[in-house]
């Protein structure tokens, strides 16, 4: 990857860290997954650029995540994302080189973008969708988090009982793990999903960084229902793209929000593979999507 890709956008007390490639006027907005960076779409930023250098591909680091150092407590908001998106558009449509600290102020509002997302970004791209529906002209969601509501990821993180259970957990996970070992003896969890959630709080500094980039996250919450009503009235166009053998995030999710009368708009993928489709081998799948 280009080491020139990474550029830094300063924002209250923080320093937001994201990666662009291309220099085009059409911007794609990609968010990355749980516990990775915007780093992981150098091969698509790469890719779409030398198909068609009208684009520019800009991938941040989410707070708590890569290089962004992030200084605004355990709260990160969408208004704050939208706010940032603005800026860093505004000012690369200006063919400015460097973001003074002032960028927020001075940013202007840029034509609609189009989002990329992949598993926790899916869920972000969505609550943009949701919040600022002219700003978004296409949506290009692999295996996204937030097609379902959790109940226990809210009651984690959006309930003060619930955090503090969450928080109290993540520093003494011993029952937890019981309760783990119980269910996959009496296989009331598929093997996938035990494999998954033991590797998350098998060691601390992954449970302080699950507590942390989980709570930071908590508003991200999109409302399906508003999101559907949207596509259906502006007639957007959405890819939703999954590995059939995902254990993590099922495909039958996505048929699910199709149902909302939205299977028109609603474009459904099926790739062999499992859930993680940020990779090289499905460039020929992902590409046309965000191409044309």
């Amino acid at each position: 990857m280009d080491v020139q890709a990474g550029h830094y956008l300063p924002y209250r007390s923080s320093q937001l860290h994201y990666y662009a490639w291309g220099n085009g006027p059409r911007i794609l907005f990609a968010f990355h997954g749980y516990g990775e960076t915007g780093a992981s779409f150098a091969f698509i930023g790469e890719a779409l650029g030398a198909l068609d250098p009208g684009w520019t591909v800009i991938a941040i680091d989410l707070p708590f995540h890569g290089r962004t150092e992030w200084k605004e407590g355990l709260s990160f908001t969408p208004e704050q994302l939208y706010a940032i998106m603005q800026a860093i558009a505004g000012h690369r449509a200006a063919n400015e080189p460097g973001l003074p600290a002032n960028a927020l102020v001075h940013a202007q509002p840029s034509p609609p973008w189009r989002l990329l997302g992949y598993s926790m970004g899916g869920r972000v791209a969505l609550q943009l969708l949701g919040g600022h529906p002219r700003s978004v002209d296409r949506l290009v969601l692999l295996a996204p988090d937030g097609m379902k509501v959790n109940i226990w990821y809210r009651i984690a993180t959006r309930t003060a009982a619930g955090n503090r259970l969450f928080r109290w957990t993540m520093r003494r996970p011993g029952w937890l793990f019981l309760l783990l070992r119980f269910c996959n003896a009496l296989r009331l969890v598929n093997p996938s999903i035990y494999k998954f959630a033991v590797h998350y709080i098998d060691d601390r500094r992954v449970r302080r960084d699950l507590y942390i980039r989980w709570t930071a996250m908590r508003r991200f919450q999109p409302n399906l229902a508003t999101i559907a009503a949207i596509i259906r009235q502006r007639n957007l166009r959405v890819s939703l793209v999954y590995g059939r053998h995902d254990r993590i995030i099922r495909w039958e999710t996505a048929e699910r929000f199709r149902n909302r009368g939205i299977a028109g708009q609603c474009q459904l993928i099926l790739l062999d593979a499992g859930h993680q489709l940020l990779r090289p081998a499905f460039l020929p799948d992902i590409l046309p999507l965000l191409a044309d």
